[in-house]
C-alpha cells in the first residue's frame, strides 16, 4: 500500500498532545473522598460504565486518525514486469608471449590486459564469455560460460611461460573462432589483443579472419603497447632481469582483420586507453532487453472515511445515550 499525499500522515502526531491532554483532564476530574481504609471496598468490582468511560475518547481518536489516513489517499498497487534478456557470445583471445611483459603499461601489458578484461567481464552478466590464449601455440583457457567467477579465476592464472614463446596471431584467432562458432547466440564477437606480429603457427591471420567472416563473427582487434624502446622484465636462470626491446607490431594486419569481419581496430598505448577501448566495445555490443511494465493503483481512501464515520457514530451513541450524565 502507498499514499498519494503521504505528507498528511504527519498530522497523526497531533494525537499525541490530544491524548496527553485527556489523561491530564481525567486525573484532575477524579472525585476524592477521605475514608479510613480501602480494605472493605476491594470486593466491589468496577461497573461496566466505569470500564468504558474512556471509550468515547478512544473512538474520537480513531475517527481523527482514519480521516487523516483518508486525506493521505491510500492506494493499493498491483504491478508486474516482464524482462527478457538475450546475451551474446564473446571470446577473448589474448597474446601471452614474452613481449606482453613490456612495462609501458602498468605493471606490464599482460597484467593490465587481465585487469581491464576482468572489469569488462563483470559488466556483461548475461553473456557467454570464453578465453583463448596464444603465444607460439594456442589453447582454450576457458570455454564459453556464464560462470564469470570461474572465468576470471582462470584469466588471472594466465602467465608468461605457459606456452613456448612466439606470436601465432592466426592460430589464436582460428582457435577462438572454432570455440565460438557453435554458440547459440545470434551475435558473436571476438576480442583479439596482441602486441606483436604473426611469426608462428600454421594459419595465417588473413585465413583466420576469413573463417570468422564465414561464421558471421565480428572481430575487434587491439594492438597494445607503444612504439620504440620498452623495458621488459623476464625470468632467467639468474632471476628476474630487465631488458630493453624494440616495440612494434603489425597494425596493418590487425586493421585488415577488423575491417574484413565488420569489427574495429584499436591501439592501446596506456592503461587508461586500454580501459576506454573495452568500454567502447561494451557500448558497441550492448545486450538488448525487452521490458514490459504494467501498473495499476486502486484508491481505498473511502474505506478509511467509512471507518471514521463508524467511529463517530459509535462515539455519539456512547456519549449521548449509554454514558449520558444526568444533571
Amino acid at each position: 500500500m502507498s499514499f498519494h499525499n503521504s505528507e498528511y500522515l504527519f498530522l497523526l502526531l497531533l494525537l499525541v498532545p490530544l491524548v496527553a491532554w485527556y489523561l491530564w483532564k481525567m486525573r484532575k476530574s477524579d472525585a476524592s473522598m477521605q475514608i479510613s481504609a480501602l480494605r472493605g471496598l476491594e470486593q466491589f468490582p468496577k461497573s461496566v460504565r466505569i470500564k468504558i468511560l474512556s471509550l468515547p475518547f478512544i473512538l474520537r481518536c480513531l475517527a481523527i486518525a482514519s480521516l487523516i489516513v483518508a486525506i493521505a489517499r491510500p492506494q493499493l498497487s498491483s504491478a508486474w514486469n516482464s524482462r527478457n534478456a538475450e546475451g551474446i557470445d564473446i571470446m577473448i583471445v589474448t597474446d601471452i608471449s614474452s613481449t606482453m611483459l613490456g612495462e609501458d603499461l602498468s605493471p606490464n601489458r599482460l597484467e593490465a590486459a587481465k585487469k581491464v578484461a576482468t572489469d569488462f567481464i563483470n559488466s556483461r552478466p548475461n553473456d557467454n564469455i570464453g578465453l583463448v590464449v596464444f603465444a607460439r601455440e594456442s589453447f582454450t583457457q576457458c570455454p564459453m560460460t556464464t560462470n564469470h567467477t570461474a572465468l576470471i579465476n582462470l584469466l588471472y592464472s594466465v602467465n608468461y611461460g605457459l606456452i613456448k614463446d612466439g606470436t601465432a596471431i592466426g592460430l589464436g584467432l582460428a582457435n577462438g573462432v572454432s570455440k565460438i562458432k557453435e554458440g547459440k547466440a545470434k551475435s558473436k564477437v571476438i576480442i583479439l589483443l596482441t602486441d606483436g606480429s604473426n611469426n608462428a603457427g600454421d594459419i595465417a591471420p588473413a585465413t583466420a579472419a576469413e573463417l570468422a567472416k564465414t561464421f558471421g563473427i565480428r572481430v575487434y582487434t587491439i594492438g597494445v603497447g607503444t612504439f620504440g624502446k620498452v623495458n621488459l622484465r623476464l625470468p632467467t636462470p639468474a632471476g628476474m632481469r630487465t631488458f630493453q626491446m624494440e616495440s612494434e607490431f603489425d597494425e596493418e594486419t590487425l586493421k585488415n582483420i577488423a575491417t574484413l569481419t565488420g569489427g574495429r581496430y584499436f591501439h592501446a598505448t596506456n592503461n587508461a586507453k586500454l580501459k576506454s577501448i573495452y568500454k567502447e566495445i561494451d557500448e558497441l555490443e550492448k545486450t538488448k532487453f525487452q521490458v514490459e511494465n504494467f501498473s495499476k493503483r486502486t484508491e481505498i481512501f473511502y474505506l478509511f472515511a467509512s471507518l471514521a464515520l463508524v467511529f463517530i457514530v459509535l462515539e455519539f451513541i456512547l456519549r449521548r445515550i449509554i454514558l449520558k450524565r444526568m444533571p
